[in-house]
């Protein structure tokens, strides 16, 4: 079936967020007087959310109440610096211009919560040429459930099967699958070092954002 539209993860898929994540966990260490960690140590967490970019940044127990202050602090802290140094991965500018020059739809379904996700859409000027954004605030179970899927897929009028949802996480495979769309895996966004969007499942992996015009290629080409 022919392709009508391309729906992405946001975070280590379209967008490079993990600038903005790195720098808030930095400067939480710099308010406390504590040396930086490698920005790398974050960034390996960031599929993981706060909880896991707060572990990864102070050595507590994610079971005590100062825990959950450093992550309340840290989200606190990223709404005011969600939007500051996150950008499109190299070649997803050229990929997004090439999808609609095709008359495809994009949009976006993340897990990321909306107050974070609408600035950073509108501050990175996508806002406008989104044709959805599906966060968790808009269904009652996230990826890797189907509903956001299925929502997104709903709200574009389009049956699931003329979809591709594109994702660096096994989460957006399955929910991408359930949901009766096909499925890109990236291997260049937010993956645990030990995974391996090899074995995810996903239609086609790829490498980098323009090897999706050949997806894409063959998609527009088929009945």
């Amino acid at each position: 079936m022919r392709l009508h539209a391309v729906l992405f993860d946001m975070d280590g898929t379209l967008l490079d967020t993990a600038p903005d994540f790195i720098a808030v966990a930095q400067a939480m260490r710099f308010a406390r007087g504590l040396d930086r960690v490698p920005d790398q140590q974050v960034r390996d967490v960031v599929s993981g959310g706060a909880r896991a970019m707060v572990l990864s940044a102070f050595d507590i127990d994610p079971l005590s109440d100062e825990f959950e202050t450093l992550r309340l602090e840290f989200l606190d802290r990223y709404q005011d610096h969600c939007a500051v140094e996150s950008q499109l991965y190299d070649g997803m500018a050229e990929l997004l211009a090439d999808i609609e020059r095709a008359g495809l739809l994009w949009g976006v379904v993340t897990n990321k919560p909306l107050r974070f996700a609408e600035p950073i859409m509108q501050q990175l000027g996508l806002a406008s040429r989104s044709a959805v954004l599906v966060c968790p605030d808009h269904v009652s179970r996230s990826k890797p459930d189907p509903e956001p899927m299925l929502l997104a897929c709903s709200q574009l009028g389009l049956d699931p099967l003329t979809v591709l949802f594109v994702g660096d996480d096994l989460r957006d495979i399955e929910s991408g699958r359930a949901a009766g769309s096909r499925t890109a895996a990236v291997r260049y966004g937010y993956i645990h070092p030990e995974d391996n969007p090899d074995t995810w499942g996903a239609d086609v992996v790829v490498d980098h954002p323009l090897e999706l015009r050949a997806v894409l290629a063959n998609a527009l080409g088929s009945s």
